[in-house]
């Protein structure tokens, strides 16, 4: 990691030369907003799907995902993530974020592929020494049931991408890098964002543990290059076109078919 500098307490970038109390308390706070980014998305999915109702709409099980995508990533995490900026008394530059460089969009194209090649290289380890396979993401599972999959490409980079790195690296990783070391922050973070995806997971808890072990290693390369770059919209991108080719793979490579390579079926789930 680059040396960091500090230029206000209000920088994500602070270091971590707080005490340890101040640690205790900056992790219960990061998981709290996580907890809170999920309560408050599911009511605005909640409230979404009621007004859709009420204008005599079906809600239908594509409409259930593309409201529930809306309400949670696209507003949900967002309304949470402003109000954690607003009442923490800091500026909203606490978020670094600007129309990536010329570097940013290296680190862009080399985060995405490290991603994909680490990912592999994970599931091809659990594969080999695991039994179990790692469980269906259900979420994209009922994508390609109602025929939404191939819509979920541009919603990856549209909402899913710059929301959850919203909400996960640029509140979370960036409130923890204040207290800790860019190494525990991300890792902090991951340890929240991995497991959060358990609530679209199917199987075994064995199979779920796999699968949220896998996806440890993309979070940390989203963390990594938020802390190299400093700016939200590279990792927010990286997140989007990684799930966006997730989404792509699903639909050349159906879950369930006997056509189905077992490793890019995996790989497919893992969204």
């Amino acid at each position: 990691m680059d040396s960091l500098s500090t230029d206000s307490d209000a920088s994500p970038w602070a270091g971590d030369a707080a005490p340890s109390g101040s640690k205790l308390r900056a992790v219960l706070v990061a998981f709290g907003v996580a907890v809170l980014g999920f309560a408050v998305g599911l009511a605005v999915s909640l409230v979404l799907a009621g007004a859709w109702v009420a204008l005599g709409f079906e809600l239908t099980t594509s409409a259930v995902l593309v409201l529930g995508l809306v309400g949670l990533q696209g507003i949900g995490f967002g309304l949470v993530a402003y109000a954690y900026v607003r009442f923490s008394g800091f500026s909203f530059d606490f978020v670094p974020v600007s129309v990536p460089s010329l570097r940013d969009a290296g680190y862009v194209v080399g985060g995405y592929l490290t991603a994909f090649v680490l990912v592999l290289a994970a599931l091809v380890a659990v594969t080999t020494l695991f039994t179990t396979e790692p469980a269906t993401n259900e979420g994209a599972q009922a994508a390609a049931d109602s025929g939404i999959l191939l819509w979920m490409i541009p919603a990856s980079i549209l909402l899913i991408g710059p929301g959850e790195e919203l909400l996960f690296r640029g509140i979370i990783q960036g409130s923890l890098r204040r207290h800790f070391s860019a190494a525990g922050a991300i890792v902090l973070a991951t340890a929240m964002f991995a497991p959060a995806h358990i609530l679209s997971l199917s199987g075994s808890l064995q199979a779920a543990a796999l699968t949220i072990s896998v996806l440890s290693v993309p979070s940390l390369v989203f963390g990594f290059v938020y802390e190299r770059t400093r700016n939200l919209a590279v990792p927010a991108l990286c997140h989007g076109l990684y799930n966006a080719t997730l989404f792509g793979l699903q639909a050349a490579v159906p879950t369930g078919t006997e056509s189905a390579s077992g490793l890019l079926a995996a790989f497919a789930t893992l969204v």
